[in-house]
């Protein structure tokens, strides 16, 4: 049994060479192609290439050389049926099984794509050539596209009182061309319809670029009839699923490592008519987690750019909460702002690309700087509304499915959050403030310290042991200079802390001007504070726990500069990142 050519050429069409490779291979980009040392044999210079524009591999050292399927084949020892369902399950599709329903749906996707294919072919060239279509190539001129767009992007028009209905019936069953989208039932004249008459139609292409779809926009002034509708959803056509003119942006993958993700038809044609053809725009629908994995198989950087209206920045806000949740180390998703009443088709025609690509560079904002920013401007400045702030946040940063990505954006939320926090240096409280807590205390304590990370309540612990230790630390000061603090609020403590002590001068817990908020949330949630009241004015023990989370912090910092590399030389295999994390890990083992 064969599988269908067009189920295993979509498999390749999603999936780069290099996606598939990078699994098994450590590569480093070398102009257009990839380079690697050799899965098939020991080697010590790189004689493995990959080239995602030519879809092969090939290895100078064994002269082995093919496809995806012949590598994972080859690596894995598995039979062709077998590299098929792998490379299927990671290109996210559904395993073909060769089923009576598996012919059935292939028979249906070759009428479907036939009677598409015709369709769009019959009202592009009647765009082109008829001469009673003047109105429709007047409204592009006015649009300011010429028949270069008309022809790349294949813009057809469809006439009032359209009949290319009866010439597809003579060869196809009502029901197969009802379940297209193109026409629909008229209940009352008892007769089919073209659903997209009398507007300008955008051919909405799979990913292997053959149309599934339309977008049609009318081009008269008429209220009662909405400016833009899209097919309805079939087996063949999921919005939810698809990007306009992912098609042929994908192709740039290989030489460009971001993508705008637009609104609209126009926009795209109008970026590209410009210059930018890195950009695809979604269906009419929230963006969804499909097209950002979609979108992240082929780039780095997704930058969504909506109209300067509200409706724009609403939809702006529901793209970052959708999408945040799939951030991958190695992935950003980021936002660019049009100014007020433009969208990107009408800016780059005013600025041209040189002015779009500079607005991106000096006003692009990452989506956890979007998303903070957002809520800030919601919150007033009182304990209610902060605290309603960041559960938010809290609660949009634990959605996050990478685990290292979601630490890192809660770090920042919670960071930005504390510079809120109005400092004040009066009525200042001792720092050891004694409490009977109730049973509902105790587990609202439980509740917030859970919301804390490790890393605030290890360094919540280094504080409060170096400020009731204030004469023993001074003396020992070496063993505290070089801690390094990852919060940004908590730093800023434990540097002026470090300066005072240096100063020779006996000071106090009053001496440190500290806010005194902040003194209570140290006192209240450091964990070593139990372990203190066990042994008192033990010297000794002091010592060692101060030893203790000084290198607990350090292989902290240790761990984050090792996972910094790790990703650097995954992308420039150079000896000096790989002596450098070498030498790293080698001090984490110490530690």
């Amino acid at each position: 049994m064969k599988y269908p050519k067009e189920y295993l050429d979509e498999i390749k069409t999603r999936l780069k060479v290099s996606t598939v490779v990078s699994k098994f291979v450590v590569l480093k980009k070398r102009g257009k192609e990839f380079v690697g040392l050799s899965p098939f044999k020991n080697e010590k210079t790189p004689s493995f290439t990959v080239n995602d524009e030519k879809e092969f591999y090939h290895c100078f050292a064994t002269s082995e050389h093919g496809n995806i399927f012949d590598f994972v084949m080859k690596i894995q020892n598995l039979k062709f049926g077998e590299a098929v369902k792998y490379l299927a399950q990671l290109a996210g599709m559904q395993p073909y099984m060769f089923s009576k329903q598996d012919e059935e749906r292939e028979k249906k996707w070759r009428e479907y794509q036939s009677i598409f294919c015709q369709y769009v072919d019959f009202y592009h060239n009647e765009l082109l050539k008829n001469e009673s279509y003047s109105v429709a190539r007047d409204y592009l001129k006015s649009r300011s596209l010429n028949k270069e767009e008309v022809k790349k992007f294949k813009i057809g028009y469809i006439q009032k009182n359209p009949n290319f209905y009866e010439k597809l019936k003579n060869n196809y069953s009502e029901k197969t061309l009802a379940e297209t989208g193109l026409f629909y039932f008229d209940e009352k004249k008892k007769i089919y319809v073209e659903r997209f008459r009398g507007r300008l139609i955008f051919p909405i292409n799979n990913i292997s670029g053959q149309p599934i779809a339309l977008g049609g926009r009318i081009i008269e002034n008429l209220d009662y009839l909405a400016k833009y509708i899209n097919s309805p959803e079939t087996n063949f056509f999921k919005k939810g699923s698809n990007l306009y003119n992912l098609d042929l942006a994908r192709k740039l993958s290989n030489k460009i490592d971001h993508i705008y993700l637009v609104e609209g038809y126009m926009d795209v044609v109008g970026l590209s008519k410009n210059g930018v053809n890195n950009v695809v725009a979604n269906l009419g629908t929230s963006l969804t987690d499909k097209q950002i994995l979609t979108l992240n198989q082929f780039f780095n950087d997704i930058i969504i750019c909506f109209d300067g209206d509200e409706s724009g920045y609403k939809a702006a806000l529901r793209a970052a909460e959708n999408s945040i949740k799939e951030l991958k180390p190695e992935k950003q998703i980021s936002f660019l702002f049009l100014p007020e009443k433009e969208d990107p088709e009408s800016y780059i025609n005013k600025n041209g690309r040189a002015g779009f690509t500079e607005l991106t560079k000096q006003s692009k904002l990452s989506i956890h700087q979007f998303i903070f920013n957002h809520y800030k401007k919601q919150t007033g400045n009182n304990p209610s509304s902060l605290a309603i702030f960041e559960k938010k946040l809290r609660s949009i940063a634990n959605s996050i499915k990478d685990d290292l990505i979601k630490k890192y954006v809660l770090e920042y939320f919670l960071e930005k959050i504390a510079e809120l926090t109005p400092h004040s240096n009066q009525n200042k409280k001792k720092f050891f403030i004694k409490r009977a807590k109730s049973l509902d205390t105790t587990k609202k304590h439980f509740n917030d310290s859970n919301l804390l990370t490790g890393v605030e309540l290890k360094e919540f612990s280094l504080l409060y042991l170096v400020m009731n230790n204030l004469d023993l630390i001074q003396t020992n000061i070496h063993l505290i200079e070089n801690v390094k603090l990852f919060t940004e609020v908590n730093k800023k403590i434990f540097k002026l802390i470090i300066e005072k002590l240096k100063t020779g001068d006996k000071i106090s817990i009053e001496d440190l001007d500290l806010d005194n908020q902040l003194l209570e949330k140290i006192n209240k949630f450091a964990p070593i504070k139990y372990i203190l009241k066990k042994q008192p004015d033990n010297y000794q023990k002091t010592i060692e726990l101060l030893e203790d989370i000084s290198r607990d912090l350090m292989n902290y910092d240790l761990e984050f500069r090792i996972q910094e590399l790790e990703s650097k030389f995954s992308l420039d295999m150079s000896e000096n990142t790989f002596n450098e994390l070498k030498e790293l890990k080698k001090k984490q083992n110490l530690n």
